[in-house]
């Protein structure tokens, strides 16, 4: 496993770990989802739905049947009519996406009693129902990946729906890759997110 520390022309300082270059404010910056603050809005907002892997196209039609007394009728319904994933050919991150709901919330959204929004496919897989937890860039958020030709970049998104998070990470002193561990080793390997730890350490 190699790493060095770069420093480009955009003087933006980035950690390389074999070919996947990371965002320095993925270890410098502090983050913890705070749902009782946002209420999960992050599935709601925004132009389209969240990115998906072409591996996870297969997948999340395989499942639909499984997961979809998980879902609202009206999540049903646009899956029903737009499929399990849109094609997002403008996208700088993937060509695909989850469908929306009269352009607005994901269509795999689930509704919580305490009015927090939740991830349907993650309460299926909660409850056994698959064994697929929900879209890499979802797990990962606010971490987005974007592959390049020789290095996929691993960038730390700002949102400011998400004050609420940076609050509480600066609070707890939790740094964004610490918090996103599950989903880092898922996406990378554990190897990989041992040696992004060494380094945010140094």
């Amino acid at each position: 496993m190699f790493w060095a520390e770069l420093n480009f022309l955009t003087f933006i300082p980035m950690i390389l770990i074999d070919d996947i270059l990371v965002s320095d404010d993925v270890v410098k910056k502090q983050f913890v989802c705070n749902l009782t603050k946002c209420k999960g809005v992050c599935c709601v907002e925004g132009d389209s739905g969240a990115p998906v892997e072409e591996a996870e196209t297969k997948i999340l039609t395989e499942i639909f049947p499984a997961i979809r007394k998980y879902l609202t009728p009206e999540g049903v319904k646009a899956i029903e009519k737009q499929g399990a994933f849109v094609d997002e050919p403008d996208d700088e991150y993937t060509a695909y996406a989850t469908p929306l709901i009269n352009g607005a919330a994901c269509a795999y959204v689930n509704y919580e009693k305490d009015g927090v929004i939740s991830c349907g496919i993650e309460k299926a897989w909660k409850e056994g129902a698959t064994t697929f937890r929900k879209p890499i860039s979802c797990h990962l958020y606010p971490i987005r990946i974007k592959p390049m030709e020789t290095v996929t970049a691993v960038n730390y998104d700002v949102w400011n729906i998400c004050s609420d998070a940076c609050t509480l990470g600066k609070k707890l002193k939790v740094p964004v890759y610490a918090f996103l561990k599950d989903a880092l080793v898922r996406k990378f390997g554990q190897e990989f997110y041992d040696t992004l730890d060494q380094v945010a350490k140094k």
